[in-house]
C-alpha cells in the first residue's frame, strides 16, 4: 500500500542523524525546528510490521504513553505479531548502499494498526492500557463518560480495539488515509477468518496541545494529527487529561520548543467500529480542503 503521492518534508539540521530515530525518548521535531529552505520529494509506503520494526514501533509507542506505566515492548511485539493487521509506514525510495548497511532496517516513521482489548485482557500491557484508561477517566472524565467506559470496557460481549495511530510530526495527514483504508480492510478479512477483530468499539488516545486564551479569548487546541478531530466529532464519549508534567523537553512532540503557552494533552475517545470508513471518507474530505 502506498501514500501515491509525494510528500513535501524540509530537511533536518545537519547534526541530527538517523540514529536519532532509534532513541526512546525522542521524538521527531516539528518542520519549523529544521534548518534550511529547500524541500525534499519523499515518498512514503505502508507495509506489514516485521521484528525488525520492534524498536521503531516502541519508539512511536512511548511518544503517546510517555511516563505512562505501560510496557511499549510487550505492545510492540503485540502488533508485530499480528502482522496481517496493521501497517508501518517507511519511505518507499531508500539509496540501496545506505539501505545495504543498515542492519535495523528500515527507519520507521508511522504505525497504524488495531489490538483487541477485550480478548487481550489478560495481556500485561493490555491490562496496563485497560488500569491507565480507567484511572485517568476517575480523575479528568464527567460521570456520564466515567460511566459509559466502565460499562463498555466491563462487557466481554462488545469487543473493543484499540485503535494506534502514530507517526512523527512532520509525516502529512494524507498519508492516514490508505493507512486507515488498509485497517478496515485488513480487519475485515480477519473477521472473515473468524479471528478476534470483531470490534463494536475502537477507543484511541489523541495528542494535542492547548493554547490557553489572552484576554478573554478562548482557547485553542493543535492536534498532532489533524485528522483525528474527526474521530472526536464521532465519538460517543470523550476526555481529556494534561501531560505537561510527563513530557519533558524532546519528548511526545514538543514541537514549539521554548512556547511556554502550549499545554501537552492527550483524549480518550470511544467511538463506534461501524463508523471507520464514514470517518475516512471525511478525512478524505477533510484532506482535500486542507490542500
Amino acid at each position: 500500500m502506498s501514500s501515491n503521492k509525494k510528500k513535501v518534508i524540509e530537511p533536518m539540521e545537519d547534526d541530527h542523524d538517523d540514529s536519532d530515530m532509534d532513541s526512546e525518548d525522542d521524538e521527531s521535531p516539528h518542520p519549523d525546528a529544521y534548518d534550511g529552505n529547500e524541500a525534499i520529494q519523499v515518498d512514503f509506503e505502508g507495509r506489514s510490521p516485521t521484528d525488525s520494526d520492534f524498536h521503531g514501533i516502541r519508539q512511536l509507542l512511548h511518544q503517546l504513553f510517555l511516563k505512562s506505566h505501560i510496557n511499549t515492548s510487550e505492545m510492540s511485539d503485540l502488533i508485530i505479531g499480528q502482522n496481517y493487521v496493521g501497517s508501518v509506514v517507511v519511505q518507499s525510495e531508500v539509496d540501496e548502499e545506505m539501505d545495504s548497511d543498515d542492519e535495523d532496517g528500515d527507519a520507521i516513521f508511522g504505525i497504524t494498526s488495531a489490538l483487541n482489548i477485550t480478548t487481550k485482557k489478560e495481556v500485561k500491557c493490555i491490562e496496563e492500557l485497560r488500569s491507565h484508561i480507567l484511572e485517568k477517566a476517575e480523575k479528568n472524565a464527567s460521570e456520564a463518560c466515567l460511566t459509559y467506559l466502565k460499562d463498555v470496557l466491563g462487557d466481554d460481549g462488545r469487543p473493543i480495539g484499540f485503535l494506534i495511530n502514530e507517526r512523527f510530526i512532520n509525516i502529512p495527514s494524507q498519508i492516514s488515509v490508505p493507512l486507515l483504508e488498509n485497517l478496515y480492510t485488513e480487519v475485515k478479512k480477519a473477521n472473515d477468518k473468524k479471528m478476534s477483530f470483531n470490534f463494536v468499539y475502537y477507543i484511541a488516545i489523541l495528542k494535542f496541545y492547548r493554547q490557553e486564551g489572552k484576554k478573554g479569548r478562548k482557547a485553542e487546541d493543535f492536534y498532532s494529527n489533524p485528522e483525528e478531530e474527526i474521530l472526536l466529532q464521532e465519538a460517543a464519549t470523550s476526555f481529556e487529561y494534561s501531560v505537561k508534567n510527563e513530557a519533558d523537553v524532546g519528548v511526545s512532540g514538543d514541537w514549539l520548543e521554548g512556547d511556554s503557552s502550549l499545554i501537552p494533552y492527550r483524549k480518550v475517545v470511544l467511538f463506534d467500529a461501524a463508523k471507520l470508513p464514514h470517518i475516512i471518507l471525511t478525512i478524505k474530505q477533510f484532506i482535500n480542503e486542507q490542500c
